[in-house]
C-alpha cells in the first residue's frame, strides 16, 4: 500500500473519502464540478508563479510509478542539487515509532502522551509489520531545497516546501509538511531544520516539530489502522467539507437510504458522538427524547434545539421555535414598498460583480427586477454608486437580504469608495437578514439553512436547479475570457432567483408567524 500525502490529507478531511480513494468504485464518483477545476487552475496558476522565482531540477518518471520517482529524486539529492521540484521520498512503514524517538526530540508533556507506548497498539505494529501489506510512506513535496549541514549525502541536507493555495496554516497543512519531514528524515539520515508552507499573501511558514511531529505520528497510526480494515468508515455528510468531494453523491445516497443523523442540521460530529454514546441514532429515537436527557452532554440550547429539529423532521412541518417574533416590532418589517437585496462575488478578484435588487410595490402591485453588474471589476465602485441612488430612492422600505453577507458588503464597499456615513448608516439601518430571522423563530424540516434549501421546502423553483454561487462565480470568469453575453444572462437570471426566492420565503414566514400568534 502506497500511503501519500494526498491519501493522509484526505483521510484528515475525511476517513471515508481516502478509504474510498484506496478502495471504491471510481465510477461511482461525480464528475469535477466547473468550480473545482477552476479552484485547481488557480491553485495550480498560483504554484506557477511561486516557482518562478526558482531554478529547479525535476525527477523524470511515469505518473504513479513512486519507486522510479524516488530512485530518480535519490538520485539528484545524491549529486547535490541545488532544488528540486515535484520528487519522491520513499520509505517502508514498518517501523513509525523511531519517526519520534530517533529523530532528536525533546517531546513536551503533552507529546509524551501522543507519543507513548500506548499510542503504538500491539496489533496495529503487526499489521504494519506484516509483509503482505508493504506498506510505504510516499512524499511528493513541492520543492526540496538545498541547504548547508550534514547527511547521508554529504555536507547539505534537503528542506521541504509545500506550496498551498490556502491563507492560514490550517492543521491539515501543518500535519502534511510534518509528514514530508519525517519521510525525508528517513531517506537523508537527518532531521530537516524546519519544514515550510509557503501560502498566499504570506511569508513562508516554519512548521512547529516538536508539535506536530507527534501529532502526525498518532493521525498516520489510526490512518494505517483505518485503511488496512476490510470495514468502509461511517457515512457522516458535513457540506462545508463533503460539497466539493467526488464521493459526495455516493455518500449522500448512504446517508439518505440509512436516515443517517449528519443530514439533521446542528448534528456535528463531536454531537454526533454523543448522541452515539446515549444510544440515539435515528431521528424518531432522537425526535422523542427529552432535551434534559441530552443536557448534560450537549448543553441546554443545543439539546432543546437538536430535539426539536428531529420532531420537524420527522412531522416534516415547520415548528415554532420562539415567540420573540410576537413581541419584538422590528422581527420582521413590512412596508408598501420592500426591497429584495443579493449579492454575487468573486472572491480571487475582490469584487462583488452583481448587486441585485428587486423592488416590491404592494400598493402598485409591481415587482421590478434591477441587476446592476459590473462588466468588468473596475466597475464596482459605479455598480455601488447605482445601488445607493436606488435604495435611496425608496428611503422608508425595508431591504431584506439572506446572510450577514449582503450587510457587510455594503459596510466594504462604503469604507473602500469613502461614502459618506449619513448616506450609509440609514441604509444600515433598513437592512433585515432573514436567515437570522429564520433560524430564530422556527425549526424546519429541511437538511440545511440556506436559502436554496429552505425556499425549495416552500416550493419555490430556481429556473436553472442546478445554479449556485460557485457556479456563477465560474460563469463570470467565463465571461470575463470569453467576452460571451450569456454568461451574464446566466447570472443575472440567478441572481433574480435567489432575490425572489428571498420574497417567497419573507411572506412564507409572515403569514406563518401571523399563524401562531397566540389568541387572548
Amino acid at each position: 500500500m502506497w500511503l501519500t500525502n494526498d491519501l493522509l490529507l484526505h483521510y484528515q478531511r475525511c476517513p471515508r473519502r481516502s478509504f474510498l480513494d484506496l478502495y471504491g468504485d471510481r465510477s461511482l464518483q461525480k464528475p469535477k464540478s466547473e468550480f473545482l477545476l477552476k479552484l485547481q487552475q488557480d491553485s495550480q496558476k498560483y504554484q506557477q508563479n511561486i516557482l518562478a522565482s526558482f531554478s529547479f531540477s525535476e525527477p523524470k518518471y511515469r505518473r504513479g510509478d513512486w519507486e522510479a520517482g524516488a530512485k530518480a529524486t535519490l538520485e539528484l539529492m545524491r549529486q547535490g542539487a541545488d532544488c528540486i521540484y515535484q520528487g519522491v521520498l520513499l520509505t517502508p512503514a514498518d517501523n513509525l515509532k523511531l519517526a519520534i524517538l530517533d529523530l532528536g526530540l525533546e517531546p513536551s508533556s503533552e507529546n509524551y502522551e501522543l507519543a507513548g507506548e500506548d499510542v503504538y497498539e500491539e496489533n496495529l505494529a503487526q499489521q504494519v509489520n506484516n509483509p503482505e501489506h508493504n506498506i510505504f510512506l510516499v512524499s511528493n513535496p513541492d520543492l526540496l531545497v538545498k541547504h548547508p549541514g550534514q547527511s547521508n549525502f554529504g555536507d547539505w541536507i534537503y528542506i521541504p516546501t509545500t506550496i498551498k493555495f490556502g491563507r492560514r496554516p490550517k492543521q491539515e497543512y501543518q500535519i502534511s509538511a510534518a509528514f514530508h519531514a519525517l519521510v525525508l528524515a528517513k531517506v537523508q539520515g537527518v532531521l530537516p531544520e524546519s519544514s515550510q508552507l509557503i501560502l498566499r499573501y504570506q511569508k513562508p511558514y516554519a512548521i512547529n516539530f516538536a508539535k506536530w511531529l507527534p501529532r502526525l505520528q498518532k493521525i498516520l497510526n489510526e490512518c494505517i489502522e483505518t485503511l488496512l480494515s476490510t470495514q468502509t468508515p461511517e457515512v457522516f455528510i458535513s457540506r462545508q467539507r463533503c460539497n466539493l468531494c467526488r464521493w459526495y453523491n455516493h455518500c449522500y445516497s448512504v446517508a439518505q437510504s440509512q436516515q443517517h443523523l449528519s443530514l439533521l442540521p446542528g448534528v456535528t460530529p463531536s454531537r454526533y458522538e454523543h448522541l452515539q454514546t446515549l444510544g440515539l441514532t435515528a431521528v424518531e429515537s432522537l425526535a422523542s427524547a427529552n432535551p434534559s436527557h441530552l443536557e448534560p452532554l450537549l448543553g441546554e440550547a443545543v439539546a432543546e434545539n437538536l430535539v426539536l429539529q428531529a420532531q420537524s423532521t420527522v412531522h416534516n412541518r415547520a415548528i415554532l421555535k420562539s415567540a420573540q417574533a410576537f413581541y419584538d416590532g422590528d422581527f420582521l418589517a413590512t412596508s408598501p414598498i420592500e426591497i429584495y437585496f443579493d449579492i454575487e462575488a468573486e472572491q480571487e478578484l475582490n469584487v462583488d460583480y452583481l448587486l441585485g435588487v428587486l423592488v416590491v410595490d404592494k400598493v402598485a402591485k409591481t415587482e421590478k427586477f434591477y441587476p446592476l453588474l459590473a462588466e468588468e471589476p473596475g466597475a464596482e465602485e459605479l455598480v455601488w454608486q447605482q445601488f445607493l441612488d436606488l435604495v435611496g430612492s425608496y428611503p422608508n422600505a425595508p431591504i431584506f437580504h439572506f446572510s450577514p453577507y449582503e450587510a457587510d458588503t455594503v459596510k466594504r464597499l462604503a469604507k473602500l469608495y469613502n461614502t459618506p456615513a449619513s448616506q450609509v448608516y440609514p441604509v444600515l439601518a433598513r437592512c433585515v437578514d432573514l436567515h437570522e430571522r429564520v433560524t430564530a423563530a422556527v425549526m424546519l424540516p429541511v437538511e440545511g439553512y440556506s436559502l436554496k434549501a429552505i425556499a425549495t421546502w416552500l416550493g419555490f423553483e430556481w429556473r436553472d436547479s442546478t445554479a449556485n454561487g460557485a457556479q456563477s462565480v465560474c460563469w463570470y470568469d467565463d465571461w470575463l475570457e470569453t467576452g460571451d453575453r450569456a454568461f451574464l444572462d446566466s447570472i443575472v437570471r440567478y441572481n433574480e432567483d435567489d432575490c425572489r426566492a428571498t420574497y417567497h420565503l419573507k411572506n412564507w414566514l409572515a403569514n406563518f408567524l401571523q399563524n401562531a400568534r397566540p389568541t387572548v
